[in-house]
Parts: structure tokens; C-alpha cells; sequence
């Protein structure tokens, strides 16, 4: 009766801006609807979390609101860009937890976000200068820095689903509240799931069930780990990032939305068909509507929303949150400014994947700095 309970919940809608409404998230009790989306920085130097990190997640923390953090490594194979954060080690634990205690000091629900980049990497950053894996030997078309991967062999493949499920009991030592598994934009879990990608002929290749085979391993895996309550997973079907595209995305999603149910994970979080890039929104036919109708968790959307987008996905019952990313970057203080219907701080491209540990990171202003 979980589900019935929370759909009641998920459509009371109380205030003339729906992002500011409340939500009980399974056991999780939001105050608005605003999630912070999962954005890589690139500052954490040597795949170490950085203090400069506290302030960071701190200035977009308020109480009762969701946090996810930036993709971070299950491995030392995960690696694919520099300076992106790791929680395989120790040490990579220990620096998360300060981090992980300043968002809860400010009533902040955080989760981690679990990442595997696949063949979206190069030799460089491989243990031993070792070929990237993924599910296919196939070179991207443009290879540019990336080296050829090496197909995981079958017998193999369930040590990948361990390091997502230790990543997960590390995630929780941190303190998170819970993680987001990524399997999303072409990366590991997405080169499985997509056949223009996935060429295999093993019992995880060809057919929806046996491409979506090594993802629900990993829900599955994780889950008995640190609980289904305490998992998400990041969808983007209709993505074709990283040539990692489907010939039939709604199918895709449909059968991930459905299967994802017989484990009873927390959310689901869905990249929108269409994504509002630095220059031009593109529309498809495509919708999320069928996923949001079959899954009978929390329901999350992204994809280029803005304040008004986000107020009607809500209101017309389409999702139950509202993930932003480069305004969320660019406004610490989103939740605030879409109740005052501020004006907002517009983000700065060139400095999103920079190592500084300041400029266009911590230097965001506030309403009240800007006041």
C-alpha cells in the first residue's frame, strides 16, 4: 500500500507554485520539489573530494531539500575525466563525510550519485594504462581522446555489479542518505542498455531483457545492500550522448520503468527527450509520460526546466520533483528565488568544468549579496 499512499500524496498540489509544495518521499519528508541535479565539476583533485566541496553543497542546501552529488567513481576503472570524485577508498570516504555533514547541518537530504563512465575514457586514465571496458569493442566514430574499449567478458561482469554495490555500503559510511545509481548519457550502465551500442550475443545482449540484464543486476545488488528505500536510479532513454543511442527509446523505457518496480527502489529520475542546450531547445514527440504512468515510485524529471516548465510538469502530474542543473549552479539559492519570483544569476559555461576552487563555483551570489 506504500505506493497507493504516496500517489495520493504526489497529487495534492496546495500553492499557485507547485515547486514549493511538500512531498514525503518514502521515508524522506521534502519541503519543496527543487532538486539539485548531479553536475560534474571537476575539482576533486586526484578523484579525492575537496574541502572547497563543503561550501559548495552547503550554499545549496536548505532544509528539507534533495541533493544529488556530482557522478562519482565506483572504481578505479570508472575514471574518464579529470578530477571527478571516487568513493572506493578510504580516503575518498573520509573526505566525503565532511561534505555529507555540512548539507545535513542545513536539514539537506543528500544522495551520491554512482558512476561508471565505460568506454567514455581513455588509456590515461585506466589502472596499468589499460583499455577502457564496456559492453562492446566498438571505437567511438570520433574517437578523439578516448582509446578503444575492451568488451567485458561474460564471467566478469558480476565483479562490476560488486563494485557498485561496496560503492553504495561506502556511500552510506559517508553519510549519505542514499545513492542514485547513473545510467544515464552513455556510460557504462546506458552502453548495456542501448543497442546501437550493446552488440553482444550473451545472455546480456539483444533482447530488452538481456540489455537491461547488468542494470537491474546493479538496482539489485544494491538494494539488498543499503535498502531499496534508499535508491534512485538516472534514466535517459532518448539520449544519444556518447553515441550512445536506442532505435526504440520509449520501448527502453517503458520496460526499465516497469522492471525497476519488482524491487521497490525510492525513485526514478528521468533525463527529458528534450534538453534545453546553450543555444537551442530541441522538442521530440517522445514523453515521459508513459515511464511516470508505470513506475510506482517517486518520479523525477530533468532536462532544461525552467521555473514556469517546472511548475506545470507538477501541477499536470507528469512528475512528483524537479531536478535543475546549471540553475541551480549558478543560484544557490534557487528555492528561494523561484518563491520570489527573483531574478536569476545567469551561469557561466566557460567556468563549469574549471579546477579553480572559487570562480564560478563558491562565487554565485545571493539574493542578498546582489540586493
Amino acid at each position: 500500500m506504500r505506493f497507493e499512499t504516496q500517489t495520493q500524496h504526489n497529487t495534492t498540489m496546495s500553492s499557485a507554485l507547485p515547486l514549493l509544495n511538500p512531498y514525503k518521499m518514502g521515508n524522506f519528508n521534502l519541503s519543496h520539489r527543487v532538486v539539485l541535479a548531479p553536475l560534474t565539476r571537476q575539482r576533486s583533485y586526484g578523484n579525492v573530494p575537496q574541502p572547497h566541496a563543503i561550501l559548495y553543497y552547503s550554499q545549496r542546501a536548505t532544509k528539507g531539500g534533495l541533493l544529488i552529488a556530482e557522478a562519482t567513481g565506483v572504481s578505479d576503472t570508472a575514471q574518464g575525466y579529470t578530477d571527478t570524485p571516487g568513493i572506493w577508498t578510504k580516503e575518498q570516504v573520509e573526505a566525503w563525510k565532511p561534505i555529507v555533514d555540512a548539507v545535513h547541518a542545513k536539514g539537506g537530504i543528500f544522495f551520491c550519485q554512482l558512476w561508471h563512465v565505460g568506454r567514455v575514457s581513455n588509456a590515461g586514465f585506466q589502472p596499468n594504462g589499460q583499455a577502457p571496458i564496456s559492453s562492446t569493442d566498438k571505437p567511438f566514430t570520433d574517437a578523439g581522446d578516448f582509446t578503444p574499449p575492451r568488451r567485458l567478458q561474460t564471467d566478469e561482469i558480476p565483479q562490476i555489479v560488486n563494485d557498485f554495490r561496496i560503492s553504495a555500503r561506502n556511500a552510506m559510511e559517508a553519510g549519505f542518505d542514499g545513492v542514485e545509481i547513473h545510467g544515464a548519457h552513455g556510460y557504462l550502465i546506458d552502453q548495456f542498455m542501448k543497442d546501437l551500442v550493446n552488440d553482444r550475443t550473451d545472455e546480456y545482449g539483444g533482447s530488452l531483457e538481456n540489455r537491461c540484464r547488468f542494470p537491474l543486476q546493479v538496482v539489485e545488488a544494491i538494494a539488498d545492500e543499503i535498502g531499496a528505500d534508499k535508491v534512485g536510479i538516472r534514466l535517459s532513454p532518448f539520449a544519444h550522448h556518447m553515441e550512445a543511442g536506442d532505435s526504440n527509446p520509449t520501448a527502453l523505457g517503458l520496460y526499465m520503468a516497469e522492471s525497476l518496480n519488482k524491487y521497490g527502489i525510492l525513485y526514478c529520475h528521468v533525463v527529458e527527450p528534450r534538453i534545453k542546450n546553450a543555444a537551442e531547445t530541441s522538442e521530440t514527440p517522445e514523453s515521459l509520460v508513459p515511464m511516470r504512468k508505470a513506475f510506482k515510485g517517486t518520479f523525477l524529471a530533468a532536462g532544461g526546466y525552467d521555473k514556469e516548465d517546472g511548475n506545470k510538469a507538477l501541477a499536470e502530474n507528469r512528475a512528483d520533483l524537479i531536478v535543475y542543473g546549471r540553475l541551480f549552479l549558478a543560484n544557490p539559492d534557487l528555492p528561494k528565488r523561484f518563491e520570489l519570483d527573483a531574478t536569476l544569476n545567469k551561469y557561466h559555461r566557460e567556468t563549469f568544468y574549471t579546477s579553480d576552487p572559487v570562480i564560478g563555483y563558491t562565487d554565485y551570489p545571493f539574493l542578498e549579496d546582489s540586493s
